[in-house]
């Protein structure tokens, strides 16, 4: 099933995507609600729903599926990371590192967009998508969410949705010097949607290894960038689960992204190219995700706000830190 919510003339639903219909939930229950119980009675409840009174999809304005307490994104793509590597280094591939363990980094789960909203970034000369897939958390009967086994980890997956990790590379390039981050970079947005679908909508598609084959694209203005499959990710999502867990706790709602496709952001074809070719994004470019299976997400680039300025850090005197310590 595909569990969205949307605005309906002056009220906020939340419900389900049957074809063409926008079916609301009339009982109290939200989406978090079917998150915490877990996949099998979502399921469940899910299949009594779906008899309801629904309205035109056309009808309705897609929000953010949910509100998550926590965004984890990850970095599992190889060709993403040799590409990315080879825009800072020419001469470097991927660091060894990279093959240990995951690496993620936590987003800023209160920027999130819908599609067809409009992305406000910041002020950057090199403003760049990122096509990645986002599994959503949800409850397991008997589990906390910590310190999962990947076999354990696999049960926690209650779905996937399309996700843009949108990114101010400069930004982050300056910021990461400092050996911390991103920050400012990433934490403007992320798109995410157009819906949760659960897991076992593409079940079909995952593999023994727990890799799913599903088809991903992304286009500026009309014309295709780039174009991966899930299925090329180092690890599969139940290991990213397991590391999230680790020493830790993951809880439904959260999300964790795949991290960037192969091709699937300017960044790395810079790395390839030599030069800012595809050109960084600008505004009034419309970029758009589609993931087989997951859905569409759009987005028009708007006009940067102005930033209130932050002056530069006050350098201490030398001979303070001695005289302190003497």
């Amino acid at each position: 099933m595909k569990l969205a919510r949307w605005q309906y003339s002056d009220q906020v639903e939340e419900g389900l995507v049957i074809d063409d219909r926008a079916v609301p939930f009339t009982d109290g229950v939200g989406i978090q609600d079917l998150l915490d119980w877990g996949l099998a009675r979502a399921l469940e409840y899910g299949r009594g729903a779906a008899g309801g009174a629904g309205r035109p999809l056309a009808d309705v304005v897609l929000l953010t599926p949910l509100r998550p307490p926590a965004i984890r994104d990850f970095v599992a793509f190889e060709e993403h990371v040799e590409g990315v590597v080879r825009s800072v280094d020419s001469s470097n591939g991927v660091v060894p590192q990279w093959y240990e363990a995951p690496t993620f980094y936590f987003t800023n789960p209160h920027t999130l967009l819908a599609t067809g909203q409009t992305l406000v970034p910041p002020a950057s000369e090199r403003l760049d998508f990122e096509l990645e897939v986002a599994a959503v958390v949800g409850g397991v009967p008997g589990s906390d969410g910590r310190s999962l086994t990947p076999e354990e980890a696999q049960q926690h997956i209650f779905g996937y949705a399309v996700f843009n990790d949108w990114s101010a590379r400069d930004l982050q390039s300056r910021e990461m010097q400092v050996r911390l981050g991103p920050c400012k970079g990433k934490d403007f947005a992320s798109t995410l949607g157009p819906w949760i679908t659960t897991a076992d909508e593409v079940a079909d598609r995952l593999d023994a290894d727990g890799f799913l084959d599903l088809a991903m694209a992304v286009s500026v203005n009309g014309r295709e960038i780039g174009r991966d499959t899930l299925a090329n990710m180092g690890w599969p999502f139940r290991d990213l689960l397991a590391y999230a867990s680790r020493d830790s706790r993951i809880v439904p709602g959260d999300l964790l992204g795949s991290g960037t496709a192969g091709s699937g952001c300017l960044a790395e074809l810079w790395g390839r190219a030599g030069e800012l070719t595809p050109p960084p994004l600008r505004p009034g470019d419309e970029v758009t995700l589609t993931v087989e299976g997951l859905g569409t997400v759009t987005n028009i680039v708007g006009q940067p706000l102005p930033s209130p300025a932050i002056p530069r850090a006050r350098q201490r005197p030398g001979s303070k830190a001695v005289k302190e310590h003497a």
